[in-house]
Formats: C-alpha cells, structure tokens, sequence
C-alpha cells in the first residue's frame, strides 16, 4: 500500500470514530516524504510517529474500542506503516550504520529493535510500549512489533548490513562464554530449557520444558541456545547429540519427547513477543547448520569468514511438531523411533514455520512440502516420506543404544573433514545471502501473522487455548 493510498483513507475512517477533520487533516498533511538527508529525515519522521501516537491515543485502549474506533487505528497504522516502509526505503542501512558505529561492533536482531526505537523515535515501539502491554493477551495487544518486523526485513535486505546482522546472531553467547570454564570442568550444565552434559567425545543436549510437551517458548530459547554454543566451543567434544527430555504430560508421562513446536498455550496468552522467532531462527537453529562464527573475520561460509561446527544428531522420540521438525532440517543426521511422526502445523497456527518453506523442499520435494506446511500432511518417520528426513529408524526404547552406535561411528576415525563437508554442502543449498533474503520476507509476513485475527481463531478453533493455563 503507497503512504498516499493509506493516508486516503484515514479522514473518513476517524470521523466514524469521532475525531474531527481538523485532527485527520492536521495529521495527515504531517506525512513526510524522504531525502537524502538522514538527521532531517529522522527528526521528521519522529515527530509524524509520535503525533500517530499522540492521536491514536485520544481513542480508548484495544479492548474498549467499538468498531468504528477499531477501523479508525487500522486506518492510521496502516498509513504510518506506509510512511515508514517509505522511510526504510531510503534509509534503513543509515539506521542500522547508527546503531552499530558503521557495523564496527555487533548486534543481536533481539537488541537492534532496542537500539533503533532510540536512534530514531517512534521507528519502532519503546521499551516502554512493549512493556505496557506485557500482561496482555495476544488478543488485546495493538501489534505494535510488526514495526519491527519492517525495520528488520529492511535491514535484511540491505547486503552489507544484513549480512553483519547474520555474522553477529551467530557469535556465541556471553553466557556460554562465561559458562564454559565450569563445563570444561565439571562435563554439565543445567539451565532453563536445556541441559548439556558430555559423554566421551560427544555432547547431550537435552530441551526440557516438561508441563508443556517441550514447547518452546521465553523460557527455554536463551538456555538452549546457550548450551549449543557450549557443545560447539568444547574443544573435546567431536560430536553433538540433540534430545528430548522425559515430559510431565498425562498422555506420554515418564516417556522422552523431542518436542511440541511453540508453545501455543503461552503463543495465546501474549507471552511470545515477535523478536522471538527471529531470535530462535537467528540464534540457535542457524547455529546448529551454519555453526559458531568469529568476531574478528567476515561473515562466515562463502566470504571468508570461520566456523565453529561439529556434526548435530537428533533423536526423534514420540514426535517432533512444528519448531522442532524445523529443527531436523538443520542437523546433520536424524535417527527417530519407528512409531515416531512429524509435522508441520503451519496452517492450524496461523503462522510460518520458521526456514521450512525454504529447507524441507530440499529433503521431500515441492509437492510434499507445500502439503505438509499447507495442508497439514503428517509424515511418519517408518515411512518412505518420513525417510526423506529421517537417516535411521529404531524401534522404541533402544534410542541409547542407536545414539551410542552413531556417535562411535562418527568418532572412530575423527571427524576432520565434518565442517569442511558442512561447509561445501551450504555453499549449494542455503549460502548466507539466501537465508538473508529468505529471513527478510519472513520478517515482514511473520509479524503479521503474530497479530492477525486468524491465528487468535485458530488457537481457539483447533487448540482451545481460551481455556488453558499459561
């Protein structure tokens, strides 16, 4: 939508909802064109979006809104949405260059949305916005961060500052860093979400979220990542081995799940924030296929630049739903109970399911891909579609067994050549600039999708979400 098509329709729009031609006139004739000077341009555009945010709140909050109050704030973020896209168009490396000292120091995609509604007010909501909305449903919020969905999917789809946000999601967490020490010591590490322990020369990550069938979620994303960069940067460690941990669930208590996908109890309940998906697929998913990078050296893979990588296992028990089929896409072997299942519920959730619609086409074809994300096609792993991504089938309970197997015939001879082979398989199929520009379309239309009507109707629809407890 052009910024003159949506500002077109906002004098209308308020006076249904009871604001006066002076005020939509006012506001709407305050919409600034970009140029080629960027301090002006900030100060501008700053003063537009706080004045969209100063009339938008002479309506009530979300929940007490009446339809012509609802339609009246669509109207106005539509037309800001339009003005600001106008304003990344021009100047969204300029932003990103203000952030990072002209990309002389990283940032993590969770941080830059921080930094930018700094930069640049009213670019993307404050710290102070998002949080005045914290204890809300994802019902009653005003999808204030599909803003930064805009911010980031203009970033990503600018080379050179795209590509040093890629370089700097993929540096291991200080935590890890700081954590590492004791590891090295002691062989484990338990924090919220996962567990790392050694064995010989591999590593166990265990995801544990237990109540919710190992859903992800806040409360697992920094933990696991955190124990994936441990297993990375042990230098005794040849091999790394990703489970499920035993589950509290009535249906499958006492018994391994490798895990749920999001978690849609909480999804439901406003406690995913946007930057979260981005932060997931960024951090420690692009970590299991593309490794750690290093801070002193280009972007890694095709530029130059290092990794740190070791082969990945999973270990597919009961099922592996969602997020975290989207994880076996990026590992290096899959070994999965016959009676185990996987699916991508893309569609019954009302959003993208991470990478897959850019990686699972390489494992099962087109046609199946799109009926699995699409339509919801179940692929069982004890079958010829679910052996496009499983390596190994055992049956249940000899999954030790089988990881002890794997692992010895990885390690047996060394696994000298595992990045060099990691690395020209990548070159092939994801090289960095194609997961930039994949991630710089799902930044824009996963933001809409967080706060859509339709994934509320879904949630309630197929998960009866209104009755569960976060």
């Amino acid at each position: 939508m052009t910024a003159l098509h949506a500002q077109s329709n906002v004098p209308t729009a308020l006076a249904a909802a009871g604001l006066s031609d002076a005020d939509a006139t006012a506001w709407t004739q305050g919409a600034p064109t970009a140029g080629a000077d960027f301090a002006a341009d900030c100060r501008a555009f700053s003063h537009y979006w706080q004045a969209t945010a100063r009339l938008i709140a002479r309506l009530p909050a979300r929940v007490r809104r009446n339809d012509a109050q609802v339609a009246a704030v669509r109207a106005i973020r539509d037309a800001a949405r339009a003005v600001r896209v106008g304003f990344l168009g021009r100047h969204a490396a300029a932003v990103y260059a203000a952030i990072t000292s002209d990309r002389a120091r990283f940032v993590r995609v969770q941080d830059l949305v921080i930094e930018a509604a700094r930069v640049v007010p009213g670019l993307v909501p404050s710290v102070q916005d998002i949080a005045a909305e914290k204890d809300c449903r994802q019902s009653e919020k005003d999808g204030l961060e599909i803003d930064q969905g805009l911010l980031i999917s203009a970033i990503l789809r600018d080379a050179d500052a795209g590509r040093h946000l890629c370089h700097g999601s993929l540096l291991p967490r200080p935590e890890a860093e700081k954590l590492l020490p004791q590891f090295v010591r002691e062989g484990a590490v338990e924090l919220p979400g996962a567990s790392i322990r050694r064995h010989g020369k591999a590593a166990i990550v265990t995801l544990s979220n237990p109540r919710f069938l190992n859903a992800e979620d806040q409360t697992t994303l920094e933990g696991t990542e955190t124990c994936v960069d441990l297993a990375l940067l042990d230098q005794a460690i040849e091999v790394a081995v990703l489970r499920g941990g035993v589950v509290d669930h009535a249906k499958y208590r006492g018994r391994r799940v490798f895990g749920a996908g999001i978690n849609l109890t909480h999804l439901y309940h406003g406690r995913i924030p946007f930057v979260w998906y981005l932060q997931r697929d960024f951090g420690f998913v692009n970590k299991l296929y593309r490794g750690l990078a290093r801070a002193d050296g280009p972007p890694p893979d095709e530029f130059g630049g290092d990794t740190i990588e070791k082969p990945w296992i999973a270990a597919v028990e009961s099922f592996a739903i969602g997020g975290h089929c989207q994880i076996l896409l990026a590992v290096d072997y899959v070994i999965a109970e016959r009676t185990a299942y996987l699916t991508l519920p893309a569609r019954k959730e009302g959003i993208i399911p991470g990478a897959a619609n850019m990686r699972l086409p390489r494992f099962t074809g087109d046609r199946i891909a799109r009926q699995a994300i699409q339509y919801e096609r179940r692929l069982d792993c004890d079958t010829p579609e679910g052996r496009m991504i499983c390596d190994a089938i055992v049956e249940p309970g000899t999954m030790e067994g089988a990881i002890e197997q794997v692992v010895s015939g990885l390690t047996s001879s060394g696994v000298v050549s595992a990045a060099s082979n990691r690395r020209a398989l990548r070159i092939t199929q994801e090289p960095l600039d194609m997961f930039r520009t994949y991630f710089a379309t799902y930044a824009r239309e996963q933001a809409h999708c967080h706060f859509s009507p339709a994934l509320i109707a879904n949630l309630e629809r197929y998960w009866n979400a209104q009755s569960r407890q976060p």
